[in-house]
């Protein structure tokens, strides 16, 4: 990820021309650098061979569709990923948002939204959004969190892939442990949930984070609910 978001790298998977058209142009008119896909195949292509900050994915596709995709992407990348869509309903959204998407939008789209969503995700995914976070490394019960290279190492020190939301979502929880903090915090402090009701997509995000971090996610012991609350970090959290 690169610190210039002015020069950011843009890959747009849409195979409708006139669509992908209008968001190449839009990148571009935004002093970003945007190059498109029209499908799978040449997505991954294309990811083979060049960076990009992040990934605006159409979900219906000729082939594979979008969803399969975002999976398949998160499960070896970071990057940021927006889906596209025609459908609105909720649990659409929510499905994206399973799949390891960052964020949600719509077709018909203001091109103004698409790059204010684009530009939230880059800052975030460059800097973290989180107050005063600093720079140490953060350890809990064995695992280590380095917000400067936001990256996440589990006991045994292997790297665990996280999304941007994740990543932000585990900060704020390490510098508030044993709060309880509501959803519309956790919103506030990450910059999550844009895609759908704040309800829906921040527990969305928590229950991806505790199939990483817990032992048992049905039964999660560091990241837990707390009824009529919000959530609440039950590790010790130490800087390194």
């Amino acid at each position: 990820m690169q610190s210039n978001l002015e020069n950011a790298r843009i890959l747009i998977v849409e195979d409708d021309r006139e669509i992908a058209n209008l968001l190449a142009l839009t990148m571009q008119d935004n002093g970003m650098t945007p190059t498109v896909a029209e499908d799978g195949g040449a997505m991954k292509a294309l990811l083979r061979n060049n960076p990009y900050d992040l990934i605006i994915l159409d979900v219906m596709l000729p082939g594979e569709d979008g969803l399969s995709i975002c999976r398949k992407v998160r499960a070896e990348k970071t990057i940021p990923i927006i889906l596209l869509t025609a459908l609105g309903e909720e649990v659409d959204r929510i499905v994206g948002l399973e799949v390891g998407a960052d964020d949600y939008v719509t077709k018909p789209f203001s091109p103004r939204e698409v790059v204010a969503r684009v530009r939230s995700l880059l800052r975030r995914a460059s800097y973290g959004f989180i107050k005063n976070s600093g720079h140490q490394k953060l350890r809990f019960d064995g695992w280590q969190l380095d917000p400067m290279r936001r990256q996440l190492h589990d006991p045994s020190h292997a790297r665990v892939a996280l999304t941007t939301t994740e990543l932000d979502l585990l900060l704020a929880f390490c510098r508030n442990p044993g709060r309880v903090i509501t959803r519309e915090e956790l919103l506030s402090l990450t910059h999550s949930g844009l895609a759908g009701p704040i309800e829906r997509s921040i527990d969305v995000h928590i229950s991806r984070l505790r199939q990483k971090i817990e032992a048992n996610p049905r039964e999660p012991a560091l990241l837990q609910t707390v009824r009529l609350g919000g959530y609440m970090f039950t590790a010790k959290v130490e800087q390194v």
